[in-house]
């Protein structure tokens, strides 16, 4: 299913996500969360993804619910339980790392090397500061797979790279942290970042894949999430001449 052009203005209404789903069976769900709206109502309320749950139910009587979160401006595939059972497996699955996530940004400069591991602890920064986090030796192991899918220029001419991100590890803005410590921050992350807080080119990172072993007696699923509108024109800049993607198979 290739789902093209999607944006949050597109939740105009709760069904307009169903456009956005890329995995469907009995147990799970796996959507292109769009960028630019948080997963879960937040202490200072407003909109969030849950809000549409109820066009997900697909004949069950309670819509599904989050089996693990993304950050408001990163885009791609998130996955929903779609009763308890299933998400407590989900929730094992996703603590013991056996869901395997891969991630594509786009980054400031670029590193020399091709690929590499990043193995930096993470800490919260204040308790003034929610969920911001820094490098820290007494924090949580955290570790990061990287590799340079390609290497081009922004359009004022400063070099950008195109990463292949995993993590093996699931900290809290662990990805733009690693990227920002090792001196390749993600481009439009205005936390991390050099992106202004208001009218920057959006936060330049994307769950572009993830693979789920579901089920003991089958093969597991793989999706995989279209790149958003916002990070094709610096994605082009690198090489990529675009896609379409198949969906895996599903109920």
């Amino acid at each position: 299913m290739t789902v093209e052009g999607h944006s949050l203005d597109d939740l105009q209404t709760s069904k307009d996500l169903q456009s956005r789903l890329l995995y469907r069976d009995a147990l799970m769900l796996i959507i292109d969360k769009p960028a630019g709206i948080a997963v879960h109502r937040g202490p200072k309320g407003g909109a969030c993804l849950e809000d549409y749950f109820d066009s997900l139910r697909f004949g069950l009587p309670r819509p599904p619910a989050l089996a693990h979160r993304l950050d408001r401006d990163t885009s791609g595939c998130l996955v929903l339980g779609r009763h308890r059972k299933a998400l407590e497996s989900l929730g094992n699955m996703f603590k013991r790392g056996a869901i395997s996530k891969t991630y594509w940004a786009i980054v400031e400069n670029g590193p020399e090397a091709d690929e590499g591991l990043i193995d930096l602890p993470l800490g919260r920064l204040d308790a003034t500061r929610g969920w911001w986090m820094k490098v820290d030796p007494l924090g949580l192991k955290s570790q990061t797979c990287w590799r340079v899918r390609a290497r081009g220029v922004d359009a004022v001419g400063k070099p950008v790279a195109w990463l292949a991100l995993e993590p093996l590890t699931g900290r809290t803005h662990q990805l733009r942290v690693h990227c920002e410590a090792m001196g390749f921050p993600i481009v439009g992350d205005p936390i991390y970042g050099s992106a202004p807080r208001e009218g920057g080119p959006g936060l330049q990172l994307h769950a572009r894949e993830i693979v789920v072993p579901i089920s003991r007696n089958k093969v597991p699923v793989r999706a995989e999430a279209p790149a958003p509108a916002h990070m094709r024109g610096l994605l082009t800049a690198c090489g990529w001449g675009g896609e379409c993607i198949a969906p895996p198979d599903a109920e």
